[in-house]
C-alpha cells in the first residue's frame, strides 16, 4: 500500500503521511466477524498499570482473524479491508458453501485470487502448506510453533521469516529478528510476506493523532520523583545516579538480557537474536 502525504496547510499537516486507502474495499465487513473490544488502558484486573503510556484512543471493532487453517481446501479473496488493530491489512475470503472468514493479507493480494489451505500445494503468496513441503529459502509468514496451534510467528506488515532447512521432522526458520530457531516440520505456514510492508514509512506528524491511536504522552523516568522510577529525584537536570539504568520496576535496562534460561523452547533456539 502507497503512502500519500497531505498538502501542508498548516504546520500540523507539515511531513505528516498516512497510508492509500484507495486499493481497499469500501463496504465494511460482515457483522458476524467483528467483537466489541473493551478498553484496558494498561491496566490489570485489580487496576494497577502494568503496561505504561496506554489510555484512549478511538472506538474501534475486533475483527476476528482466522490465524489457523481455514475451514475449506481453498476458498476466494472477495475484498481486501483495512483493521485498526493491527499494522497488517486484512483480507476476506469466501468459501463455496458462502461463509466467509478473515485471514492476513499476503504482499500484492487482489479481490478474486484463490488461496489454498493444504499439506501439499502450489508455492503461491497466499497458499498455506506445512513447512515440510515447502521450497527451502522461501519467504514464510503466519507460522504455528505446535502442529493445530494456529498461527503464532511472523504476522505484522512486511514481516516473514527464512525457510533455512528441513531435517526430517524438523525444521529451521529464521525471522525477522536474526533469531534462528527449530520447530515441527508439520507446522503450517503462509508462503510469501505479509502485506502493508509501507506502513512503517508513515509519519504520525501531530500529537493528536498519536492520542487517537490509544498511546498517551512517554515521560522520562529522570523527570519523575524517587517513589515513581529508580531515575527519579534530584535538582534540576542531575543524572540518573545509577551505574547503569533501570526500568520502573528495578530490573537493568538497555541490553539486558530477560529471557528465561529454563524455558523448554530454550532447546529449539539455535541462535539468539541479535537485532
Amino acid at each position: 500500500m502507497a503512502i500519500r502525504k497531505l498538502k501542508p496547510n498548516m504546520n500540523s499537516q507539515r511531513g505528516t503521511s498516512y497510508s492509500d486507502f484507495s486499493t481497499l474495499s469500501k463496504v465494511a465487513g460482515p457483522k458476524s466477524l467483528r467483537a466489541i473490544l473493551t478498553k484496558k488502558a494498561g491496566r490489570n484486573n485489580t487496576g494497577r498499570i502494568t503496561v505504561a503510556h496506554r489510555g484512549g484512543g478511538s472506538k474501534r471493532f475486533y475483527r476476528i482473524v482466522n490465524f489457523g487453517t481455514i475451514l475449506e481446501e481453498s476458498a476466494k479473496i472477495v475484498a481486501i479491508e483495512y483493521d485498526p488493530n493491527r499494522s497488517a491489512n486484512i483480507a476476506l475470503i469466501e468459501y463455496s458453501n458462502g461463509s466467509q472468514d478473515y485471514i492476513l493479507a499476503p504482499e500484492k493480494a487482489i479481490v478474486g485470487t484463490k488461496i489454498e489451505n493444504k499439506e501439499l500445494t502450489a508455492v503461491k503468496p497466499g497458499n498455506r502448506m506445512i513447512l515440510k513441503n515447502i521450497p527451502v529459502g522461501t519467504a514464510v509468514h503466519n507460522i504455528e510453533l505446535l502442529p493445530g496451534q494456529g498461527g503464532k510467528l511472523c504476522r505484522s506488515a512486511g514481516n516473514s521469516a527464512t525457510l533455512l532447512s528441513i531435517d526430517g521432522d524438523i525444521a529451521q526458520i529464521k525471522l525477522p529478528s536474526s533469531e534462528v530457531r527449530r520447530i515441527s516440520s508439520f507446522c503450517f505456514g503462509s508462503i510469501g510476506t505479509v502485506g502493508n510492508s509501507d506502513t512503517m514509512n508513515k509519519a504520525v506528524g501531530r500529537a493528536g493523532r498519536t492520542r487517537h491511536m490509544g498511546i498517551r504522552p512517554t515521560v522520562r523516568g529522570k523527570a519523575k520523583n524517587p517513589c515513581d522510577h529508580p531515575h527519579g529525584g534530584g535538582e534540576g537536570n542531575t543524572s540518573i545516579g545509577l551505574t547503569h539504568p533501570k526500568t520502573p520496576w528495578g530490573m537493568p535496562a538497555l541490553g539486558y538480557r530477560t529471557r528465561n534460561k529454563k524455558k523448554k523452547s530454550k532447546l529449539m533456539i539455535i541462535k539468539r537474536r541479535s537485532k
